[in-house]
């Protein structure tokens, strides 16, 4: 991909994605980027990202909310937006049900309308629960979205995703907006918290303690993790080549996976002692938790159009989370 310099803003850059996309980006020639994160999911230690961030001189950021930047007078020029602010994880949604809507459509629509008035691009990073499990797990970009009968936090944040895409292409279609959207798929890696439910970090801490792998119901829910830079590495080849107004799965399905086969790698990789305990999920986070369906994507238009390529598989994923976590990096 060629690169020319840019000014570019990223909402949630200081998030899991987030953060590594901005050690891309300013790597990449002599972009400028500003960061806009509250920090409320933030897994990192600010300062000391800050101190090993490349060409830190390129990078400014404003700690605050989507909604309080854009109701400043003040805002520089941008020109691409990537916009990752939001509520993230499974058990991260629960205490927003009812204000999820309501955040996700007033960030859009800031970002929409500053992007509309200063001819900026725009990469929103929505979510592969859009798909409500799609085809027994299988998610393509060319079927319909499934919406599933039971109401529940996780999802209003689908619901929510996915009204915020309708949003953007209907905006392309009227206005000319280059609007691209990412549907990223089960990211994993280095730096991911546990903090929202995740289950990776979750997996390795509980092996590396001697404690039981807690594995929701009976294990055989359905996964294709994705290492958090082959998703950035996505979410810049959507920026750059993707058509606008269209969604770019981004997953691997080789690394199609069982929950209780992860908890089996993740015991062999670690070498630890620890058993399996199947668990009610409820039991742990309350009765508004709810389970994602099945789900692995189709990745060929990412493969075809954008000529993405994942680099890390399933093993490795997990053993550079393990390193990480054992180097006690992770919050």
């Amino acid at each position: 991909m060629e690169s020319v310099d840019r000014s570019i803003l990223v909402t949630g850059g200081f998030g899991f994605i987030g953060s590594y996309l901005v050690e891309v980006l300013l790597k990449l020639s002599s972009n400028h980027v500003h960061v806009v994160d509250n920090l409320s999911t933030s897994p990192i230690e600010l300062r000391s990202y800050l101190d090993q961030v490349p060409n830190p001189d390129r990078l400014s950021y404003d700690i605050c909310s989507v909604r309080d930047f854009f109701a400043r007078n003040d805002i520089p020029h941008f020109d691409e937006i990537y916009h990752l602010a939001s509520v993230v994880g499974p058990v991260g949604v629960l205490k927003h049900g009812g204000r999820i809507l309501q955040n996700m459509a007033s960030d859009a629509h800031d970002i929409v309308d500053y992007a509309l008035a200063h001819n900026a691009k725009v990469c929103d990073i929505s979510t592969s629960e859009v798909y409500g499990g799609g085809r027994d797990g299988y998610c393509s970009e060319k079927d319909s979205m499934i919406i599933p009968q039971k109401i529940s936090a996780r999802l209003e944040y689908a619901v929510s995703k996915l009204a915020c895409e309708v949003a953007l292409v209907n905006m392309h279609r009227a206005t000319g907006l280059h609007a691209t959207i990412v549907r990223p798929f089960n990211v994993a890696g280095p730096r991911q918290a546990t903090q929202g439910g995740f289950v990776l970090p979750r997996f390795i801490k509980q092996a590396l303690a001697g404690e039981p792998l807690t594995v929701y119901a009976d294990g055989k829910s359905v996964r294709a993790f994705t290492h958090v830079r082959d998703i950035v590495d996505g979410i810049r080849r959507t920026m750059c080549c993707g058509k606008p107004g269209e969604a770019y799965n981004i997953g691997n399905p080789s690394n199609k996976t069982t929950i209780l086969a992860l908890a089996e790698k993740v015991l062999l990789i670690t070498g630890s002692d620890s058993t399996v305990e199947f668990i009610d999920p409820k039991a742990l986070w309350g009765p508004l938790f709810e389970e994602a369906n099945d789900k692995y994507p189709d990745a060929d238009r990412a493969l075809n159009e954008l000529k993405w390529r994942p680099q890390f598989g399933l093993d490795a994923i997990i053993r550079q989370s393990v390193e990480y976590i054992r180097d006690g990096r992770s919050n």
